[in-house]
C-alpha cells in the first residue's frame, strides 16, 4: 500500500529555480531517507511536501496523500492533514513547543484534541516515560536541554495517530544512547506506517534502511537501497559525505599550556540546591580546544554558561581580568532562537557593527573564509538552512575578537560535510588568532579528533 506519492516535486523563487523535480513513493512499512550538506534542499522537499515553505517560494508537481490528491502550489490542503494523517517532527523542538505549557500538558493536549483519546493523560505520562522524560513532565520548553526537547516534540508529533512521519532531523543534539532510543522508535512506527526523514546522521539513515535520496545543489545526484548507498555508494558527492566522518579525521597537534585565560578549581552549577555534576579542575590557555562530554541533562550547556558568567557557579572560576567582557562568546546550540526572527540578516549584522562600532569591511573575507554566499545576508533566519545561519553565527560572534568562544553543540545540525568544513576552520581560526574554545557535543568521535583535553561530565 503506497502511502505517499510525490512526482516532479520543484521549489522556485520567482524565475529562479532552487529545487529541481524530485519524485519519491513512500510504501506503508518502509523508510525513504533524503541526506545532503546544508542548502541543498532537503528540507525544501519536506516543506514543500508538507506545505510549510516560507514566504516567497513557491512549490509544483503532483503529490498523493492515501487517495487524497493535493496540489503542493496551494499548501492548504496538505496542512488539513497533520496531526491525523500526517506527523511532522521539527528541527528546531523550541521553537514548535508552547513555551506556555508544560511538558505533560502539552502532550496530553495532543491526545486529547488530535486523537480524542478518553485518558489523555495517562498516554501522555506513559509516553514521557518511554522516552525517559518522566522528570520533564513538569518542566517549559526553555527549562529543557536540547535533546530532552527533541524527545518530547517527538512524542507530541507522534500522539495524533498519523500514518505517515515526516522527520527532519530527529536525533539532532542526541547522545547516542537516546539517538538508539528514537531510532527504535521511528523503526516501530513504521510498523503499517510510513516514514520520510530528513537527516545528517549517517548512523541513522542505515538503521532506518529503506530508500536513500542523496541531494546536492537542488538535484538528487544518487538513490538507490541504504545498505548499497552506504556502503558501495557510487556519485563523488556521496563518498564525500561518507568520508567526512570525524573518526577519519587526522588529530591536531596539541596547543602548549600558556598563561590562562580561566582558571578552575572544584568548579561545579548547581540547580534547585543540588550540583549537576562533579567538582572540576582545569585551566584553558590561548588556542587551545576544551571538550565537554555527557549525558543529555547532566549540565553540559550550564557548565559553559557559568564560565562565561551567564550563570552562579560553586568552587573557584579566575578568569584574566585584563579581558573585556565581549571577549567571552557563545555559539548556541539552535541558532534560530539567537536572531531575530522579523528582520534581515543583513539588519542584524548592521546593528552589531554600530553597536560595537565594527568597521564593515571586517565582513567580506569573513564571509568568504567561511564559505558563505553575501546574497544570504538579504535573507530572514528562517530562509537560511540551519548550517548556513550555524555559520552565520559563527561570523557575528568572530567579528566581536572572541578571546573565548563557547561553542553549545556546534554542529549538531550540520551533514557531515559541513560539520567538517566548519569545525576544522573554527580550529584552524582559534589556533590562529589564539581564541580558546570550550566545545559541548554528544559526538564523541568529533570531540576526540579537534580537542586538547575532553571533560566527561559524571552526573551526581
Amino acid at each position: 500500500m503506497t502511502l505517499l506519492q510525490a512526482k516532479d516535486i520543484t521549489v522556485r523563487t520567482g524565475a529562479e529555480r532552487l529545487l529541481d523535480p524530485v519524485s519519491l513513493t513512500l510504501p506503508a512499512g518502509r523508510a525513504v531517507t533524503v541526506l545532503g550538506e546544508s542548502g541543498s534542499g532537503k528540507s525544501l522537499l519536506a516543506q514543500a511536501i508538507l506545505g510549510t515553505l516560507p514566504r516567497g517560494l513557491v512549490a509544483d508537481g503532483e503529490l498523493r496523500v492515501g487517495e487524497t490528491k493535493l496540489d503542493p502550489a496551494r499548501p492548504q490542503g496538505s496542512r488539513a492533514l497533520w496531526g491525523r494523517q500526517i506527523a511532522v517532527l521539527p528541527q528546531e523542538p523550541w521553537l514548535a513547543l508552547d513555551p506556555l505549557m508544560t511538558g505533560h500538558y502539552q502532550l496530553a493536549e495532543v491526545f486529547d484534541l488530535v486523537a480524542a483519546d478518553p485518558r489523555p493523560g495517562r498516554r501522555a505520562k506513559a509516553d514521557l516515560a518511554e522516552l525517559g522524560l518522566e522528570g520533564a513532565g513538569g518542566k517549559y520548553p526553555w527549562q529543557l536541554s536540547g535533546g530532552m526537547a527533541q524527545r518530547l516534540a517527538f512524542a507530541a508529533a507522534r500522539a495524533g495517530g498519523a500514518r505517515i512521519t515526516v522527520a527532519d532531523e530527529p536525533t539532532k543534539g542526541l547522545d547516542s544512547d537516546r539517538r538508539d532510543d528514537v531510532l527504535a522508535l521511528l523503526r516501530r512506527g513504521l510498523e503499517g506506517g510510513g516514514l520520510l526523514t530528513i537527516t545528517h546522521d549517517l548512523t541513522l539513515a542505515a538503521g532506518l534502511g529503506g530508500e536513500i535520496l542523496v541531494m546536492q545543489g537542488g538535484t538528487v545526484v544518487e538513490r538507490g537501497p541504504a545498505e548499497r548507498v552506504l556502503t558501495a555508494p557510487e556519485h563523488p558527492y556521496t563518498r564525500a559525505l561518507i568520508a567526512a566522518d570525524p573518526a577519519h579525521w587526522p588529530r591536531p597537534d596539541p596547543m602548549p599550556e600558556t598563561a590562562p585565560l580561566l582558571r578552575a578549581e572544584g568548579f561545579t552549577v548547581a540547580r534547585d540546591g543540588r550540583s549537576l555534576f562533579a567538582p572540576l579542575d582545569f585551566t584553558l590557555s590561548p588556542g587551545q580546544i576544551l571538550a565537554v562530554a555527557g549525558p543529555s541533562g547532566c549540565g553540559k550547556s550550564s557548565l559553559g554558561n557559568a564560565l562565561l558568567g551567564l550563570l552562579p557557579h560553586q568552587g573557584r572560576l579566575w578568569r584574566d581580568p585584563a579581558l573585556p567582557k565581549l571577549a567571552f562568546q557563545k555559539l548556541w546550540q539552535d541558532p534560530p532562537a539567537a536572531f531575530p526572527a522579523r528582520i534581515t540578516l543583513a539588519e542584524g549584522l548592521d546593528d552589531l557593527l554600530a553597536r560595537h562600532r565594527i568597521d564593515r569591511v571586517r565582513v567580506a573575507p569573513l564571509l568568504d573564509r567561511l564559505k558563505l554566499s553575501p546574497d544570504l545576508l538579504a535573507r530572514r533566519p528562517g530562509a537560511v538552512s540551519g548550517g548556513e545561519l550555524q555559520r552565520i553565527a559563527l561570523l557575528r560572534a568572530l567579528l566581536l575578537d572572541p578571546a573565548v568562544l563557547f561553542a553549545d553543540e556546534p554542529t549538531s545540525r550540520l551533514d557531515p560535510v559541513t560539520q567538517a568544513l566548519t569545525i576544522r576552520l573554527m580550529v584552524e581560526i582559534g589556533r590562529e588568532s589564539g581564541m580558546a574554545m570550550v566545545i559541548v557535543s554528544h559526538d564523541h568521535a568529533l570531540l576526540e579528533a579537534i580537542s586538547d583535553r575532553v571533560i566527561r561530565l559524571t552526573p551526581i
